[in-house]
């Protein structure tokens, strides 16, 4: 009993850990300041499938969407850019993947 004790214990100090494992505990991280939403700050941007400029900021190279934590955009316009770029693709304005080059 005490052998298996002192394995957990050599665990969970590092002991025994994997190489380049890190011992960051319960230390949280701190998160920073949420970028603002260009469509909400600037009420003459339209969200609009016809306008490829606007779009292509919040597509990838691969033909992906862009996240809302990495764009700043909020929940309802984020929907409004998912909406426009199916409809864009739908009409191909826009590619739906990046074919290999």
């Amino acid at each position: 009993m005490s052998m298996e004790r002192e394995e957990r214990i050599a665990r969970t100090t590092g002991a025994g850990a994997a190489a380049g494992a890190d011992d960051r505990g319960d230390k949280k991280r701190s998160m920073g300041r949420r970028k603002p939403c260009k469509f909400c700050g600037d009420e003459n941007l339209k969200i609009d499938y016809k306008d490829q400029a606007l779009l292509k900021y919040f597509i990838t190279d691969r033909g992906k969407l862009v996240p809302r934590r990495i764009s700043g955009n909020c929940a309802k316009h984020q929907r409004e850019i998912a909406v426009a770029v199916q409809r864009a693709r739908m009409i191909a304005l826009m590619p739906f993947a990046v074919t290999g080059e």
